[in-house]
C-alpha cells in the first residue's frame, strides 16, 4: 500500500476517533481539529520516509495529542488552566485505538454534544459532519441545501456556544436521552447518505462513511435497545448498504436501483436489516419516520428473493411518509413511486406541483425518467439535457449523459 493510500485510508478510519480524543481531553473544538489536521500533515512526510506505522490510529492520536499541548503552552494565558489541561491529557499515557465496540466511546459522545438542544438542527448536522467525519465546508453546504459561507459561520457559532455554555462532553441519561435522539438520527442519516450518494467528487460511493453511519447506529441501538425509530434507522441503514456493490458498473458507471443485479446484493445486510425491521416494529404500533423508510427499503430488498417489487405498497408507505414530513425530496420520491405503480402519467402530475430550487437536478431528472419510460423520447431528451446543466458529481452527469444518448438526445 502507498503512503498516499495509507493516509486516505486512515483519514476515513481515525479522523473522528482522534479529533473525538481530543475534545474529550481538552474540551476546545478548534483546537482538536487544528491538531488533528497538523498530525495528518506530519504523517504525510513521516510516513513517506519511514514506512507506515503499525498501528497508524495510535500513531496519529500521540502527534496530535501533543501538537495540542504545544499550542496549549504556547497560547495559554491562565496558567492554571494550561497545567489542568495538559494535566488530563498527559495523565492518558500510551494512547491505543479506540476499540470498534466501545459503547459508548468517545465519538458516540461527541455526537451527542454536537446534537445538544442549544443548538439548531442544522448546526447540529454540520458540526457532527464537519468534526467527526472530516467533511469540507463544501460538501456539507451541499448535503443541507445551503451557501458555504453560511455553513462555515453556521459552524464557528455552534463551536463557540457550546464552549460558552459548558455543554458536558458525555452521552445523556433518563429524560434526557430521547430529547436528543432526532438531532442524532438525522446526523447519522445524513452522513450515511454522504457515504453512499456523495454530494461532490468523482466517487459513486464513500463506503467509509457509510460505514461509520452504520457503526455508530449499532452502538446507538445497543444504548437505546427499546426505541423503535433507532432500530428503524439502523434498518434503513442495512437494507440501503446491501446493495451497495451493485451501484457501481464494470467501469466504475452509477447503475440505477432498477437496473442492479439482485445477485450482488449483500444477503448478509439484508438479514440484519430484517432483524433490526422485525426488533422496531414489534415495539410500536404507530412507525415514525425512520421506521416508515425502513419499510420501504425493506420492500426493495426483499426483491433478491422474490424477483419483484410491490410497486403499489412502496407508493403506499411514501404516502404516510409524507403525512410525517413536508420535505420536497420525499414529495419527490412519492411521485416517482407513484409513477411506478400507476403509469408515468401519474407521478408527472404530481411532479408538476413541486418547488425546482431545493430538488435540483434530482426534479429534471426524474421527469426526464417518467418521460422516457413513457415513450416521449424527446421531451425526456430536454428534461435530461435541464438535468445535466444541475448535476454536481462526476458519476451523476455521466450517468444523464448517458440516458440523454439512449434517447436519441
Amino acid at each position: 500500500m502507498s503512503t498516499g493510500d495509507a493516509l486516505a485510508r486512515a483519514f476515513a478510519d481515525e479522523w473522528g476517533r482522534v479529533v473525538a480524543s481530543l475534545v474529550r481531553t481538552t474540551g476546545d473544538w478548534s483546537l482538536a481539529e487544528d491538531a488533528a489536521q497538523e498530525a495528518f500533515a506530519a504523517a504525510a512526510t513521516a510516513w513517506e520516509r519511514d514506512g507506515v506505522p503499525r498501528r497508524p490510529g495510535a500513531w496519529l492520536t500521540t502527534v496530535a495529542r501533543n501538537r495540542a499541548l504545544d499550542r496549549l503552552r504556547r497560547g495559554a494565558v491562565e496558567r492554571s488552566v494550561l497545567a489542568e489541561q495538559a494535566a488530563a491529557m498527559e495523565e492518558g499515557g500510551d494512547v491505543d485505538p479506540i476499540e470498534p465496540d466501545d459503547v459508548p466511546d468517545d465519538r458516540l459522545r461527541l455526537i451527542f454534544t454536537c446534537c445538544h438542544p442549544a443548538l439548531a438542527l442544522e448546526a447540529r448536522v454540520a458540526l457532527t459532519l464537519r468534526t467527526l467525519c472530516g467533511l469540507t465546508v463544501e460538501e456539507i453546504a451541499h448535503a443541507l441545501g445551503a451557501s458555504e459561507a453560511a455553513t462555515a459561520k453556521r459552524l464557528v457559532r455552534a463551536r463557540q456556544k457550546i464552549q460558552r455554555a459548558g455543554v458536558p462532553y458525555r452521552v445523556p441519561s433518563g429524560a434526557a436521552l430521547p430529547e436528543r435522539l432526532g438531532g442524532v438520527l438525522a446526523v447519522l442519516y445524513l452522513l450515511f447518505t454522504e457515504g453512499y450518494a456523495p454530494s461532490s467528487g468523482a466517487a459513486v460511493v464513500r463506503p467509509d462513511l457509510s460505514a461509520e453511519a452504520i457503526r455508530l447506529a449499532t452502538v446507538l441501538a445497543r444504548l437505546m435497545p427499546d426505541e423503535p425509530e433507532v432500530l428503524g434507522l439502523l434498518a434503513l441503514l442495512r437494507f440501503q448498504d446491501s446493495r451497495r456493490a451493485a451501484r457501481t458498473g464494470p467501469a466504475g458507471e452509477l447503475v440505477p436501483l432498477d437496473e442492479q443485479d439482485r445477485g450482488r446484493w449483500s444477503p448478509e445486510s439484508i438479514r440484519a436489516g430484517e432483524e433490526a425491521l422485525a426488533a422496531a416494529e414489534r415495539r410500536t404500533a404507530e412507525p415514525g419516520f425512520h421506521l416508515r423508510q425502513a419499510r420501504i427499503a425493506a420492500l426493495h430488498a426483499r426483491a433478491r428473493e422474490s424477483g419483484r417489487v410491490d410497486r403499489a405498497a412502496v407508493a403506499e408507505e411514501y404516502a404516510a411518509l409524507r403525512r410525517l414530513s413536508a420535505s420536497p425530496h420525499l414529495a419527490l420520491a412519492h411521485a416517482v413511486a407513484v409513477g411506478l405503480a400507476d403509469g408515468p402519467d401519474a407521478g408527472l402530475a404530481m411532479l408538476e406541483d413541486l418547488p425546482p430550487g431545493p430538488l435540483g437536478a434530482t426534479l429534471p431528472a426524474a421527469r426526464a425518467d417518467l418521460l422516457r419510460r413513457a415513450g416521449r423520447t424527446a421531451a425526456a431528451a430536454d428534461a435530461y439535457r435541464a438535468a445535466l446543466v444541475l448535476a454536481r458529481t462526476g458519476p451523476e452527469r455521466a450517468f444523464l449523459a448517458r440516458r440523454l444518448a439512449e434517447v436519441g438526445g
